[in-house]
């Protein structure tokens, strides 16, 4: 007489499936988790003599067991004055973020800067897109703001997504532009500038944000 398999046949193949499953699943989570985080950042040459990287406030952490990433690169100016200073945060995600989904969080980064006493005015905000140096096009949120004193600043939050290495980027810079009587958009200036001079017609080839490198 042949036997035919049964129910333990078929339990004996379904454990089997799992295992398999289990061991593709295992395999994956290790290489995600395994995949190095590319942090976009300025060179140096970019930055000049007037900006500088604050490395006491490079920060980077991860979560799902190291298969999400990020890290964060600050820049700032040495004019007390007219202090600006540039944050760049660099996410690799499970899944990239979506345009709707960067714009949000964008905009959730620059209220958060408002904790270091700067009153973000929503009703100025302006937006638009543009092409960056590394090949990315780009969007941008910008607002006017103030502090208790009354002084002026300018804020602008920028964001993109690098399929070449795989991050979402998301940098945020702010400038006083008034200290008293006085007003100094340069730092502003070279925050924002690009070679079209597509943000409010502010012109030149070494703009911060405008030289990010991503990949």
């Amino acid at each position: 007489m042949v036997f035919i398999g049964g129910r333990k046949d078929n339990k004996f193949y379904t454990i089997i499936a799992l295992f398999i499953v289990m061991i593709i699943i295992i395999t994956l989570f290790w290489f995600l988790s395994a995949s190095p985080l590319t942090i976009a950042y300025i060179d140096k040459d970019v930055l000049g003599s007037n900006w500088y990287e604050n490395l006491e406030e490079r920060d980077s952490g991860y979560q799902l067991w190291g298969i999400e990433k990020w890290a964060s690169y600050t820049y700032k100016n040495n004019d007390e004055t007219f202090p600006a200073y540039i944050s760049i945060t660099s996410f690799k995600l499970l899944f990239m973020m979506n345009e709707d989904q960067l714009k949000v969080e964008t905009i959730n980064t620059i209220k958060e800067a408002s904790n270091q006493g700067i009153n973000v005015n929503e009703t100025s905000k302006i937006s638009g897109e543009r092409s960056l140096n590394n090949g990315h096009s780009s969007i941008y949120i910008i607002f006017n703001g103030s502090d208790i004193n009354g002084e002026n600043f300018k804020i602008i939050g920028e964001t993109w997504n690098c399929g070449i290495s795989g991050t979402s980027i998301i940098c945020i810079g702010v400038a006083q532009i008034t200290n008293n009587s006085e007003t100094n958009t340069t730092y502003w200036e070279k925050i924002v500038q690009d070679q079209k001079g597509l943000i409010t017609n502010i012109y030149g080839y070494d703009g911060l944000l405008y030289n990010v490198k991503c990949h």
